[in-house]
């Protein structure tokens, strides 16, 4: 991450957003304690904190760990702080598995030993892989427990335990009651008859949301074959792992939250799932502190006034993103729209849900990567734009290319760069959206810049520092959610 100033800093700290855990750490003077910027403690007060970028540097002043949010269980995004990182990145690995999947699987990927993987994951977030997969799997059945009559069995799998009896052995040790307990007690309104052929969750988020505009925004890129937006909903195909299937989310306001449907043939990646969505609707934003902030500045106030809620739109795969963006270049959205379209009904495996429109899976790196130049041009993409498609999918599928939420984008970004035909706005672009960088500023934007009085790339990085750590969302104001 490009270094803020003091008080851009302190504002991600109260707003305690979790997009900066691990990107830099607090030292508070009048205590001697550094913490993560997730802390729950009282904030302390500006004239108090000194912010570091990794944990080492707090310690090296003499500031001691805080014992309530352990900064040594931050994710790693410094690049000095590669054991971390990779921690990190290996939950997510382990997340999107199928529950077979196994930690030499996981280490193969990562062309490292299952006893370097154990050893990583114990150092850095305190607990073993499996004591980790089972906290998030018992949470989640929790959760379906009360919200849903899926059968016992059904829970358990789909939390992602291997059999009944681990279910019941691990949540009895755990919460001191059987699952059907726990059930029966459950008097949650969520409650419902569903068919068992499909699986209705809900996703929570602070208000106010901007719904409607969000899904405006993502409509007019809408991958047809893979997306469908109408009627005030979200439907898309889906593939993690081995598992495919569809989902369906639309708006409940009356409680503040998203509801999820999904074929059942996804429950056994259901945390997967369900993360990728928070990050696609931006549902961990404080939209109360970001608004408050940018509204002060004369350039963005009336935009904020008319839409306090606005999100920033995430990105559900980012590789797939990251196509979007490159076929968008210097054409309008409704061009780079029907190319992605022409792309996916070339590249993608089709597949059959509910909903006619959704026929297709959105094409991996894979597929792509063993393409020619001439099966893209002949789809009407043009050379140039064929061959930057093809070194992003190439770079993507070595593994090189990292293109997921949380990403660091100091480090994706100058990979990014170097790729034929991707410059610094597209790699903003893919950073605010794939890699979900709150601060991402695609200066060069002429739309942008016309918004600022017609300012030169240079005075708008000027003007966009009073706006930090929150530049992307300014940006998508400037935009007015048309660009």
């Amino acid at each position: 991450m490009t270094t803020m100033d003091h008080a851009a800093y302190y504002r991600a700290l109260t707003a305690r957003d979790p997009r900066f855990d691990g990107v830099f750490f607090v030292g508070v003077t009048s205590t001697g304690i550094y913490c993560r910027p997730i802390c729950t403690a009282k904030t302390p007060r500006a004239q108090n904190c000194r912010f570091y970028s990794s944990a080492e540097a707090a310690e090296s002043d003499s500031f001691r760990p805080c014992l309530r949010c352990r900064p040594e269980l931050a994710p790693g995004s410094a690049p000095v702080d590669d054991a971390r990182r990779i921690a990190d990145l290996l939950v997510q690995r382990l997340e999107e598995g199928t529950p077979e999947a196994g930690i030499e699987s996981i280490a193969a990927q990562f062309e490292l030993s299952s006893r370097q993987i154990r050893r990583i994951v114990q150092q850095e977030l305190g607990v073993s892989p499996i004591q980790l997969l089972s906290t998030r799997r018992l949470l989640l059945a929790k959760q379906l427990l009360t919200e849903t009559r899926l059968p016992i069995i059904e829970v358990a799998f789909a939390s992602g335990f291997a059999s009944l009896r681990r279910f019941n052995d691990a949540f009895r040790e755990r919460y001191g009651m059987p699952p059907n307990r726990l059930r029966r007690e459950a008097s949650s309104p969520a409650r419902k008859t569903r068919d068992r052929e499909t699986l209705t969750l809900q996703l929570s988020y602070r208000p106010p949301f901007d719904w409607p505009g969000l899904l405006d925004f993502l409509a007019q890129r809408e991958l047809k074959g893979v997306e469908c937006i109408s009627a005030g909903e979200y439907r898309r195909t889906v593939r993690l792992g081995s598992r495919q299937g569809w989902i369906r989310v639309g708006h409940i306001p009356e409680r503040r939250g998203l509801a999820v449907e999904l074929s059942g043939s996804l429950s056994p990646v259901l945390p997967a799932l369900l993360g990728r969505l928070r990050h696609l609707f931006d549902l961990s934003a404080r939209p109360d502190l970001i608004a408050e902030r940018l509204s002060r500045q004369a350039a963005l106030a009336q935009a904020v006034a008319r839409n306090p809620g606005l999100r920033v739109p995430g990105a559900f795969d980012g590789f797939e993103l990251a196509l979007r963006a490159v076929l968008g270049q210097q054409v309008t959205v409704k061009a780079a729209t029907t190319l992605a379209g022409r792309l996916i009904e070339a590249f993608g495996d089709p597949i059959e849900t509910p909903y006619p429109e959704l026929n297709r899976l959105s094409p991996g790196p894979a597929s792509l990567a063993a393409a020619k130049p001439r099966d893209l041009t002949k789809l009407g993409i043009v050379g140039a734009r064929a061959r930057s498609l093809l070194a992003l999918a190439q770079e993507a599928f070595s593994g090189r290319l990292v293109l997921e939420a949380g990403a660091p984008p100091d480090q994706v970004l100058p990979k990014l760069l170097q790729l034929p035909g991707i410059g610094p706005w597209t790699a903003h672009y893919i950073a605010m959206r794939a890699l979900r960088w709150p601060d991402a500023f695609p200066k060069e934007d002429l739309a942008l810049r016309k918004k600022l009085g017609g300012a030169t790339p240079t005075q708008a990085e000027a003007l966009s520092q009073a706006w930090r750590p929150w530049r992307s969302y300014a940006t998508l104001h400037l935009w007015g959610a048309s660009k």
